[in-house]
């Protein structure tokens, strides 16, 4: 799941985080475009408090620098946040190190990189990426079919839509609202994930 300040409504957001661990979610994302870094790097040490004890990676959106200080688990970068090369350089190898992809050509280039792992997105239309075209199913089928690395699919996915999605191919999805805006973000987050086991088991691939 991806912490955004849009999705907490007032909330404390290491409580959400909690819930949602409790409730399924295996990776935690920190991300806040509009802090600045000292903030970012405050929330970044106080959630990895709570991720080390839950026993989940917690990855820093964007900022390589608070991932390193903060000593986070990895960092995601976007297509304009900085090389493969130099995350690596400052993180170290075991650090996990993502890329953002949004058509096949980037998709395929983030592998040949050697980037750990990308994202797929925006599947469908969200307001945290506002003003970028979602990408539709077609780009999750393809990363299905042509690549080897983890992919996780991302953007406006939620219980209504995500068997599409993990039909199109997908193994694993990033959400934002669709637990953190959610009255019980444990139960919306476990619901999510059974809905994932029930296609796996169906499907195992």
């Amino acid at each position: 799941m991806i912490t955004c300040p849009e999705g907490l409504g007032g909330r404390d957001p290491e409580s959400l985080v909690e819930e949602a661990v409790r409730g399924g979610a295996d990776v935690v994302q920190l991300r806040d475009k509009n802090a600045d870094d000292r903030t970012l790097l405050r929330q970044a040490k106080s959630l990895l408090s709570l991720t080390r004890r839950l026993g989940v990676p917690l990855i820093v959106n964007d900022r390589v620098a608070v991932a390193k200080e903060a000593q986070a688990d990895g960092v995601h970068l976007g297509q304009e946040d900085g090389s493969l090369d130099h995350a690596r350089s400052v993180l170290g190898e075991e650090a996990l190190i993502g890329r953002s992809t949004h058509s096949p050509e980037q998709a395929m280039q983030a592998a040949r990189e050697g980037f750990d792992y990308i994202g797929i997105g925006p599947v469908y239309p969200t307001p945290t990426k506002a003003g970028r075209q979602a990408v539709g199913l077609d780009l999750v089928r393809f990363a299905a079919q042509s690549l080897t690395l983890p992919f996780v699919a991302i953007g406006g996915i939620d219980e209504t839509n995500l068997g599409r999605v993990l039909e199109a191919g997908a193994e694993r999805v990033a959400v934002v609202r669709a637990v953190m805006a959610r009255k019980d973000p444990r139960e919306a987050a476990a619901r999510l994930r059974a809905i994932i086991k029930e296609h796996l088991i169906k499907e195992p691939r």
